[in-house]
Order: structure tokens, then sequence, then C-alpha cells
């Protein structure tokens, strides 16, 4: 008879404890409603990249991948005419605002900001530069390369154009080679400047002749195209 009764406990006991452990199951349940509607007029996302410094492969690494980024989130719908309710959503492309000081750097890693940034305008959307502070060497092109009508300039900022450093040793056959190639960057430099700008190679090389850097006013660098207009 106490065997019975000390049975019916230990049964209850185990429905008890089976009944707590199912409630917990179910407390651990996680349940997301999301019923936050997004605001009316959110903010514009700002879409500029700052080039400061020297141009070294670890900058052109940091500004071709936010090039690369931004132009993949540059389309955004644009809302109807509220004048005309019958108009249409259309998609239309942001552009991206680039921030140029910098006293030069690497002409390699020059080339490959602008192969993106000419890649990224013509399939895409325009980029706006701004040369702020100085804007020198391997940064002029760069500057002059944002979309025409969109490239602006501080009025205070100094731009520099020289001829392309470098140096080389070894074998009289090594440093041959390696000149032949630094005369390759030297007028690649010259040809893709005059891309950008209103100077001609023949010009930019008498500008180059002196040997010695050559220092530029915001209103020279508009009247050489390599800017559209003072910030």
């Amino acid at each position: 008879m106490i065997n019975r009764i000390s049975a019916i406990p230990k049964k209850k006991k185990k429905k008890k404890k089976k009944l707590q452990e199912e409630l917990v199951s179910e407390d651990k349940q996680v349940v997301i409603i999301n019923n936050i509607q997004p605001p009316a007029h959110a903010e514009p996302e700002l879409r500029t990249i700052n080039l400061y410094g020297d141009i070294s492969e670890l900058k052109g690494a940091d500004v071709v991948a936010a090039l690369l980024y931004l132009e993949n989130t540059s389309h955004t719908i644009s809302q109807k005419d509220p004048k005309d309710p019958e108009s249409d959503q259309v998609i239309v492309a942001r552009s991206i605002a680039m921030m140029v000081s910098t006293h030069g750097g690497t002409a390699s890693d020059m080339f490959s900001i602008l192969d993106i940034m000419d890649m990224v305008k013509e399939r895409t959307c325009d980029i706006e530069t701004f040369g702020i502070g100085k804007v020198m060497s391997a940064g002029v092109p760069i500057l002059a390369a944002g979309t025409k009508g969109k490239r602006k300039v501080g009025r205070n900022c100094r731009i520099m154009l020289h001829n392309v450093m470098a140096g080389t040793g070894g074998t009289i056959f090594s440093m041959e080679n390696e000149l032949e190639e630094i005369k390759w960057i030297q007028e690649r430099y010259i040809e893709t400047l005059a891309n950008y700008t209103k100077l001609t190679p023949s010009k930019i090389k008498k500008i180059l002749k002196s040997q010695k850097d050559v220092y530029i006013s915001a209103e020279e660098a508009i009247k050489m195209g390599i800017a559209d207009e003072i910030i």
C-alpha cells in the first residue's frame, strides 16, 4: 500500500517535468515581427570617396573597391511627377563624388584607378571630382578624369605637374630595360592627361620641358581643362 501511494507522485512528477520542458521549449522559440514602416523621406546615402594622401597600392585598392561598391548601389527609383499622375517611376543612376587631395604616388596604381573610373562612367553613372588642398603629379589625371562638367577645384588648391620620377640599378641591360619602361609610363601619362583635358600632348611636353615642378592655380586649371569650375 505504501508502495502504491509513493508511485503516484512519481508519475505526477514526470508529467509535471515533461510539461515544464515543453513550456521551456516554447519559450525558446523566437518570433520576429517586423511591422515598422520605413520613413517616408529617407536621408540620402553618402556616396563620397576620399582620396587623401599618397597614391599607393593600398590606397588604390581602397578607391577601386569603393568605386565598384558605389557603382553597384547607384541605381534608385525616382518618384512619380506630382504634376503628372500618369507618369511612371523611372530608374536613375546616382553619381559618385570623389575628393582628391594628394601629393601623387605610383603611376601603376594611378592607372588602375583611372581605368575603373572610365569603366564606371561608361556603363553606370557620373563621377564628380573635387580637387582640394593639393592635387599633384599622379593626382592630376584623377581629378581631370571626372565626368566633364562635374570636375571642381578649390579656390586655394595647388595643382602641380612634373616628369615621371624613377630609379633603377643592376646590369646595364636591366637598366636599359627599365629605362624603356619609364619612358613608356611618361608617354602614357602625357597621353592620358591630354585625353581628359584641353591640353595637347605637345603642350604638356612643353610644360614638362622645364625639368622642374610646375605649379598651377585653380584659375589656370580651369583654362587647361583639368577642372570645370571653382568651388
